[in-house]
């Protein structure tokens, strides 16, 4: 399980995270949603080491985050950022094989080069593995950096808005993958989100934040209300059932 506890984040005087205490369950698509400003990506930051905290503690199965050493804790723990710009140009595979790093250094064995096969056919990447970067499309790109975590393998994957910019199609394939990864690979996947819709249907656990603080958190069924919503987003959101699914209306009239 990973846990926080009394977490504070500012830049001079502005806290950016307010005491925020959590435990997120295991084996469940999480989704963190709020407005731009309400904490999120600054939580995953955190809890994912890549961004100190000012107060507080982080534990990750029960042990606190600054007692991990780097390359162990990447053999638990994967993030994919918002921003995934690489100086030099490289080819899908090349870009897959990083998840190797921490068991391999760089030197790959049968064992790693498995891993990265499996990881570009669960993305459905084959056709693409020689193909530079720059070469491809902004989902096909992202799809790549996925391939990347997957290679990883890590219990917990930790995603940063991975839907932003992408079309459709490719966002229902993200989610669909990644929703397979929790239910056949037993993973615990938590990514920040802002499409509430998407996150109604694919999430198994949502994380309410807003002005710093984690606001609700519950199972989608019991948070996916008009009443949360509003609370959440500051508007009013409506929600309908439509074939079984909990669709969110909020466009005016």
């Amino acid at each position: 399980m990973i846990s926080v506890s009394g977490i504070i984040k500012q830049y001079g005087t502005k806290k950016v995270l307010d005491e925020v205490s959590a435990d997120f369950p295991t084996g469940k698509l999480v989704a963190f949603i709020g407005s731009n400003g309400a904490g999120k990506s600054t939580l995953l930051s955190i809890i994912t080491r890549t961004l100190e905290k000012n107060e507080g503690e982080v534990l990750v199965e029960g042990r606190s985050l600054d007692r991990w050493r780097n390359r162990e804790l990447a053999k638990h723990l994967s993030v994919l950022k918002q921003s995934n710009h690489l100086s030099v140009r490289i080819k899908v595979r090349e870009l897959v094989s990083f998840g190797r790093f921490p068991y391999s250094h760089g030197n790959l064995t049968a064992e790693d080069e498995e891993k990265i096969d499996e990881a570009i056919a669960y993305m459905g990447l084959e056709k693409l593995t020689g193909r530079y970067l720059d070469e491809l499309s902004g989902g096909q790109r992202q799809m790549a950096y996925i391939a990347m975590v997957i290679a990883q393998d890590t219990k917990y994957i930790f995603l940063d808005e991975p839907l932003n910019n992408l079309d459709m199609k490719h966002s229902v394939q993200i989610m669909t993958i990644l929703r397979r990864l929790v239910h056949e690979r037993g993973k615990t996947v938590m990514v920040v989100i802002h499409d509430i819709n998407f996150v109604s249907h694919y999430a198994d656990y949502i994380v309410a934040m807003k002005d710093g603080k984690i606001v609700a958190g519950g199972d989608v069924d019991e948070m996916m209300n008009s009443h949360t919503l509003e609370q959440v987003y500051g508007m009013d959101i409506e929600v309908k059932n439509i074939n079984d699914r909990k669709v969110c209306l909020y466009y005016s009239a």
